[in-house]
């Protein structure tokens, strides 16, 4: 794997944390930091999951941003109930 396309998947993960604290809202445990962390790995649960549907694949960029943000999303909800 070129090391630009791990730079691109990083950007991708890095907004989608940024995207979904915004969406989600409230306040964060891991703080802004935290936030970006739960987008990388929300990025690589939400490619997860729609590989487990079926639906994997190259869609492009901005497929990918918007599963990556459906994933940051989920995770963050997911960490924000168990440490409540």
């Amino acid at each position: 794997m070129p090391v630009w396309t791990l730079i691109v998947w990083l950007l991708i993960g890095v907004g989608a944390g940024l995207v979904a604290r915004n969406f989600m809202g409230g306040k964060s445990p891991g703080g802004l930091l935290g936030d970006l962390v739960l987008g990388i790995l929300g990025s690589i649960v939400g490619g997860y999951l729609l590989a487990l549907a079926g639906l994997g694949g190259s869609g492009g960029i901005v497929a990918s941003f918007v599963v990556a943000v459906i994933g940051a999303m989920l995770l963050l909800w997911l960490v924000r109930k168990l440490t409540a």
